[in-house]
Parts: C-alpha cells; sequence; structure tokens
C-alpha cells in the first residue's frame, strides 16, 4: 500500500479446519473490485487440515499484494479471542466480522461501507443473510435475549409477529426493510473502529457464540445504532453438511447464554428469575445432548 493512502476497510475471517468454504469466502471478496483500500486478515485457530498452506498457495498473488495477511495461532483460541487478534492487526477505518463459511454477494461491501460513512450514529452494521435454502438466517437480526423475550419465544409466541412478542427475532422489521435492531450475527458484522475502540472488542469469555449480542449489547449502551441492512446480503453455509454437532458445541453455545445472562441481567432481576434462567439453559442444554445422539 503506498503511503498516505487510507486503508479504509478490514475483514476480519476466522479459519479452523474448513479450506473449502474459507477459500470460498475469500473468493467472493477478491473477486470484485471496490474504490478504496481493503484487507483481509485471516487468522487461524490451529487448523489440523493444512488449510492455511494451501489458502496461502491459492492466495499468493493477493498475499504479495498485501490483501491478505495471515495469522496462525498455535491452539483453539476460540472464536472471539481470534477476531480480536486479527482486529488488533487491522488497519481499516471500519473493521468486518465476516464468517469463514459466507458468501459476499455482489455490491454487498460497497453499500455497506457507503452507509457507514453516511450516517456516524451507526454503531455496527449488518446485512440480509440468507442460507442455503434461501431462507433468512434470523440470527442477523434480532433482539436482546431477555428473560420475558426469551420465554415468548420458548412458547413460540414469536410468530405472531408483533413488537410485543417478537422481540428475540426481531420479527416486527420485515425481512426486506431497513431498520434498528438490537443486535447482529458475528457472522458479518461491520464497525467503525473508533466506536470500537471505545466499547472495547470482543469479550473472550464467550469462547464460541453470545460475543456477536454481547457487543452489540455494550455499542447501544454507548448510545450508537444497530443497524440493520438488507440492501446487501450474503450467503450463509450454516451447519456444513452434518446435522450432528459435537458435545463441546452444545455447551459453548448454552454456557454463552448463562454468561450474557450473568453479566449484563442478573442484578437487574430478583434471585427467582435467575433461579429460573439458570435452570431453563441447563434442562435446555440436556436435551439438546440427549437430541444430538440420535441425530446422524
Amino acid at each position: 500500500m503506498f503511503i498516505g493512502v487510507v486503508m479504509k476497510l478490514s475483514i476480519i475471517v476466522v479459519n479452523y479446519n474448513t479450506f473449502e468454504l474459507t477459500r470460498n469466502t475469500l473468493r467472493s471478496v477478491f473477486e470484485k473490485r471496490y474504490p478504496w483500500e481493503y484487507e483481509i486478515i485471516l487468522v487461524d485457530n490451529a487448523s489440523k487440515d493444512n488449510s492455511i498452506a494451501s489458502l496461502a498457495e491459492c492466495f499468493q498473488k493477493e498475499v504479495e499484494e498485501g490483501k491478505l495477511h495471515i495469522i496462525i495461532n498455535d491452539d483453539n483460541l476460540g472464536f472471539s479471542k481470534a477476531n480480536n487478534i486479527g482486529i488488533r492487526a487491522s488497519m481499516g477505518q471500519y473493521v468486518l466480522l465476516l464468517n469463514s463459511d459466507t458468501k459476499v454477494i455482489g455490491d454487498c461491501l460497497e453499500v455497506c461501507v457507503k452507509q457507514m460513512e453516511e450516517d456516524s450514529s451507526i454503531g455496527a452494521l449488518g446485512c440480509r443473510v440468507v442460507l442455503t435454502d434461501g431462507q433468512l438466517d434470523h440470527a442477523c437480526k434480532r433482539g436482546f435475549p431477555t428473560p420475558r423475550a426469551s420465554l415468548y419465544y420458548f412458547l413460540k409466541l414469536h410468530k405472531k409477529n408483533s413488537e410485543k412478542y417478537g422481540r428475540y427475532n426481531a420479527s416486527h422489521l420485515l425481512e426486506h426493510e431497513v431498520g434498528e435492531v438490537d443486535s447482529l450475527t458475528g457472522a458479518f458484522m461491520m464497525m467503525d473502529r473508533g466506536v470500537l475502540e471505545k466499547v472495547g472488542f470482543l469479550d473472550e469469555d464467550f469462547f464460541m457464540y453470545g460475543e456477536d449480542i454481547d457487543l452489540c449489547y455494550r455499542i447501544k449502551e454507548r448510545g450508537y445504532r444497530i443497524l440493520y441492512y438488507p440492501k446487501a446480503q450474503i450467503i450463509h453455509y450454516k451447519g456444513g453438511s452434518s446435522k450432528k454437532r459435537r458435545t463441546k458445541v452444545i455447551y459453548d453455545f448454552h454456557n454463552a447464554m448463562w454468561i450474557f445472562y450473568r453479566k449484563h441481567y442478573r442484578t437487574k432481576y430478583p434471585f427467582y428469575v435467575t433461579g429460573i434462567v439458570y435452570s431453563g439453559i441447563w434442562t435446555k442444554y440436556f436435551f439438546e445432548l440427549v437430541k444430538n445422539l440420535f441425530k446422524r
């Protein structure tokens, strides 16, 4: 990069034994031209599939041009810590967290950067995220998991699509409607670096899951807006080909729920609500373990 040229966007991608998925994600970015300087910081969490060597070979040109920087961790440090390592190594005015199992569609990055530039009140921006079957990945626009919102979701009342009952999935906001929400998915979250430095990076207590909701919570606490911006789109190849999950993944998911509640809500609710929430999370964890045993 020439001296004096501003790095507009830094894209942080974490890889863990996902060569083909990561390769396709990087290709979806590199195959387009952009009107500003950008970089991808690829952080590997001690993959065992030789994916980093293969990726370095696939994108040798981009590495030589300084558009792709590769960081290799000695251990699997988790999603939050790996992203933070990438953020600290980056230089962009805007920082994008991008999952390694996504595909950037069309002018997604350009329109998102443009929107961020035009509205300094935005703390984090997320695009429309669709799954491989064309359905919306509901994690791309959602509310905070308060006890009430979580109860309505558990009881399936969120299907009423009202603001009262549907806050968990922000179902009152239409799929193609631009609007403010509580939280976005870490699969695609664009933020201003100045905002990140004010609120802090991802909380590394979250090994995997929950770190995106926590970060959005802290951004909103500082008075910034969380914007769902469906004029831009990515595809999320969520879950891969197998429906069966590792026990640790199931644990991390439910533990993230408890970490978030303990951090942000425990002092706001009476002790019996905390007891109900704790029991509910770990009862659900037990049933998910049992269900997982019978999946292929």
